[in-house]
């Protein structure tokens, strides 16, 4: 089979550099984005995968990104893209470009990163995997006109609306580009022993960082083997395009707000107009 080129955010821990040690043997292209340049680069290094960093609390370092993903894969476009970068944190402080903090970086931030991509998917009749969370339907509500939540903030609840997110974008995906050949499908990786919540104080840091986590958590190499199968499986056959899964199983155990079109679509356009791009 011809290699596929794949774009993996969230590489440099956890189940995205788990994910990539996995695919290293597939023969694949690897094109690695993290944080971190010391972690990025050790993943790189034992994979042999291509690498970038970018922060995703800086929307310029996500602009530079798509503009350095696009020159290394030329012409040849993008197969799979990956959207696996995250994380819950502690407070109010907005980032740099002035949105809070959980709601930038797990979407507002792929959301750009995939639109500024979309030569690059249309060329490579791409699927596009996102990595939400069972917080979606435990803790998100989504209110267009609050995507900060300034009215109401708490940690969960900020995480909850971002992975909720997740799931109307990769419907919107879905219902704008199927037609086109893309795919999309979001996914609750498991709860994993990693350091994604090290910047909160909620109780999930407590969990993540007490022997707790040995009881409750599974280990970041599974995690990342469910990545691995839904990166490697065939659209529309190993997974349903515009759908979520629980791990590797379809599940109608969600938010029913992922049902809701015009949710979505008010998503989409709103997300657009914060990140400064045209709703299309």
């Amino acid at each position: 089979m011809t290699p596929k080129t794949v774009v993996l955010t969230g590489a440099s821990d956890g189940i995205g550099a788990a994910s990539a040690r996995q695919l290293a043997a597939s023969g694949d292209r690897l094109i690695l984005v993290g944080r971190s340049v010391e972690k990025t680069r050790a993943v790189a290094s034992d994979t042999g995968a291509e690498w970038f960093t970018a922060d995703f609390a800086r929307l310029n370092d996500v602009r530079e990104l798509a503009t350095k993903i696009a020159g290394a894969v030329g012409d040849g476009g993008i197969d799979v893209l990956a959207n696996n970068a995250g994380g819950i944190f502690g407070d109010q402080t907005p980032t740099v470009d002035g949105f809070e903090k959980t709601l930038q970086v797990n979407h507002l931030a792929p959301f750009l990163l995939t639109n500024l991509l979309l030569p690059q998917l249309r060329t490579g009749r791409a699927a596009i995997i996102n990595t939400s969370s069972v917080a979606h339907r435990l803790f998100g509500r989504i209110d267009i006109d609050d995507l900060d939540n300034r009215k109401n903030f708490s940690a969960n609840r900020a995480y909850g609306d971002a992975k909720l997110a997740n799931v109307l974008f990769t419907k919107s995906l879905h219902t704008r580009f199927h037609g086109e050949g893309l795919t999309s499908v979001a996914f609750h990786p498991g709860t994993v022993q990693t350091n994604f919540a090290s910047d909160s104080s909620t109780v999930m840091r407590f969990v993540y960082r007490t022997p707790l986590k040995h009881l409750l958590l599974i280990s970041s190499e599974k995690g990342g083997s469910t990545l691995s199968w839904f990166i490697e499986g065939t659209p529309d056959e190993t997974w349903i395009s515009g759908e979520y899964c629980d791990e590797r199983v379809l599940t109608r155990r969600v938010n029913p707000r992922i049902e809701d079109a015009a949710l979505a679509e008010a998503l989409w356009q709103k997300s657009a107009e914060l990140v400064g791009i045209d709703a299309g």
